[in-house]
């Protein structure tokens, strides 16, 4: 097995401009096994960005507070310390004192009745570091019809000058979250159109349609022990330098998300690629659950024209 690495530590969430760079001219005529790997490791790494960076948005959407989602995961369950400040609601916010220093979050009753409910996460145009370790600058705006663990209820995200590390959301992409399940077995329609853009200029288009299902934990009183399953399908393109790439990605065995673990513990994505100007397609699939079938830990394998690589996750 190859394994993949640079001086950061290879990661799948924010590397891609520091993993491959190709050419224009690699595309024109007599594509070697050697672009066609480059290739495929620019498709399934741009997904995987792409599906790392929507995740943490549900994270945050859900962790808000238990009226609103069910409390305690993404930035509301990390200790840091911050402020908060509410707007005409009853609830409450989860680990109010664990929060980013610089997130100022707003909670609004935008009529006269419970819901809708807009709140806000502004991280300031500097921005700061949560405990996560990455730094959110700029506005996420959601906007829910009732709480999420509720049949039928859907929250809606906007994005204003909104960066995690360098990578920006289009204040033009669109996130929706609906619950398409019961009250016994929730289960989230996850709808994204987004483009996410680096200061090089590089940048992905990102359509997905995923549905998470909630198959452990709901019925206990702590987070700890919740999964859920994630099946969909999503595709892409993206500006590397002077080249336009175009992939679609399929869950092909579903991906595991436990609370307790910061990474997708389990689960394969394959990616089929294309070159527009060449029309040339290839395969690759990230194994999340390398090597040890689902526990919790940062590896995984990502399979490439009949080559593996170790991918180190954050």
């Amino acid at each position: 097995m190859k394994i993949l690495s640079n001086p950061a530590r290879l990661t799948i969430l924010f590397v891609l401009t520091n993993l491959i760079i190709f050419s224009c001219k690699k595309e024109v005529s007599g594509v070697s096994p050697q672009d066609e790997e480059q290739a495929n490791l620019v498709a399934t790494q741009s997904d995987a960005e792409a599906e790392n960076v929507f995740d943490g948005v549900f994270n945050d959407a859900l962790g808000v507070n238990a009226d609103v989602g069910l409390g305690a995961t993404g930035i509301f369950g990390r200790a840091s310390g911050g402020r908060v400040e509410t707007y005409g609601i009853d609830g409450r916010v989860d680990n109010v004192s664990q929060l980013p220093a610089c997130l100022n979050l707003t909670l609004e009753h935008t009529t006269t009745s419970t819901f809708p409910i807009r709140v806000t996460l502004d991280f300031g145009s500097t921005g700061c570091l949560a405990n996560d370790h990455h730094l959110r600058k700029g506005k996420i705006i959601i906007t829910y019809t009732g709480r999420l663990l509720t049949p039928g209820a859907n929250a809606t995200a906007k994005f204003e000058d909104f960066y995690i590390d360098s990578i920006r959301i289009d204040n033009s992409s669109t996130y929706s979250i609906t619950n398409t399940g019961t009250v016994d077995k929730p289960q989230f329609t996850i709808e994204v159109n987004a483009k996410l853009s680096k200061p090089n200029g590089n940048y992905s288009e990102w359509h997905s349609r995923k549905i998470m299902t909630w198959i452990e934990g709901l019925t206990t009183t702590t987070r700890s022990d919740d999964v859920l399953k994630i099946e969909g399908e999503a595709s892409g393109k993206g500006k590397r330098n002077d080249v336009l790439v175009a992939w679609k990605a399929v869950i092909s065995e579903p991906l595991v998300k436990q609370f307790s673990c910061p990474w997708i513990s389990k689960g394969i994505v394959k990616v089929a690629r294309e070159t527009i100007s060449t029309n040339s397609q290839w395969a690759g699939s990230l194994d999340y659950g390398y090597p040890d079938g689902g526990k919790c830990d940062n590896r995984a394998k990502l399979t490439v024209n009949g080559n593996t690589f170790e991918i180190t996750l954050r």
